[in-house]
């Protein structure tokens, strides 16, 4: 059933003329300005494909864009999907079956995070080395799931190497700041206490958010090498905590947009 379903989205989207993307990206909250970067061929709106989950998050906002970036034919979802939202583990990662399935070979991932770690401030970018599911669930985790590669996925390495060697040396040669860390991902949407953020720091995270690592994970089961950055839009310190303002949020990671803009389009040119 869900193969079946699958490979209706894949068929239509290629339909479509979206039939060679190099490049798989997932554009995070207030991270959709890359999209005016690339030589655009085809927009579909998630609510024209066929099975596809409808991105209900404001600041989200639900398309599929084809195009040309940097020399690489890349796939876009404007838009993702999150669990606290309702959606199943396997709704929140249909995107990234549906992009392998159209071909892509590398996936870029940005997000909106909260600093854990007191040495990063907001705005600043954090390239992510590792992460802890803290969900209380895997997309891996279904009957059939098996159909779409090895369930006990290895997760060694779920971030590439190789990817994110090349962030770092942009990065420098762009005298961009990029801290390399761990993320957590929760459920959410509430944001957490004062100590849930104790806690956070005990296990030594860098930054906190609501999506990434299901993503991640398929990428993994699909054999898909990744690379994830976060763009750091609070600072979460639970000696000093303030309110948060979503706004705010929104606003920081638009200030910081156009230095994750220049990692991604450098990045994809060596890709």
């Amino acid at each position: 059933m869900k193969a079946a379903q699958l490979q209706e989205t894949i068929t239509f989207l290629k339909e479509q003329g979206i039939t060679a993307p190099e490049v798989g990206i997932v554009l995070g909250t207030g991270l959709g300005k890359l999209v005016d970067e690339i030589e655009i061929l085809k927009e579909v709106a998630y609510t024209d494909i066929p099975n596809f989950p409808i991105a209900t998050v404001e600041f989200h906002s639900g398309r599929i864009i084809y195009g040309k970036l940097s020399g690489k034919m890349v796939v876009v979802m404007s838009g993702r999907f999150h669990l606290y939202e309702g959606y199943t583990p396997w709704e929140v990662t249909y995107g990234i079956r549906t992009m392998h399935g159209l071909g892509i070979q590398h996936l870029l991932i940005s997000n909106a995070a909260g600093a854990i770690n007191l040495d990063y401030i907001k705005g600043d970018l954090m390239l992510i080395e590792d992460h802890i599911n803290l969900q209380g669930s895997s997309p891996l985790a279904f009957k059939g799931a098996n159909e779409f590669g090895n369930i006990f996925a290895d997760m060694l390495e779920p971030y590439s190497k190789k990817m994110n060697t090349a962030l770092n040396l942009i990065a420098t040669e762009n005298n961009i700041q990029l801290h390399s860390g761990t993320y957590a991902s929760v459920l959410g949407p509430q944001l957490e206490t004062r100590a849930e953020y104790r806690m956070l720091q005990i296990l030594e995270v860098d930054a906190v958010g609501m999506s990434t690592v299901p993503e991640v994970i398929v990428a993994k089961q699909l054999n898909l090498p990744c690379a994830a950055i976060s763009v750091l839009t609070d600072e979460c310190d639970p000696k000093n905590l303030q309110p948060v303002d979503i706004a705010e949020i929104i606003a920081i990671a638009g200030q910081a947009e156009p230095k994750m803009i220049i990692l991604f389009k450098e990045v994809l040119a060596k890709l």
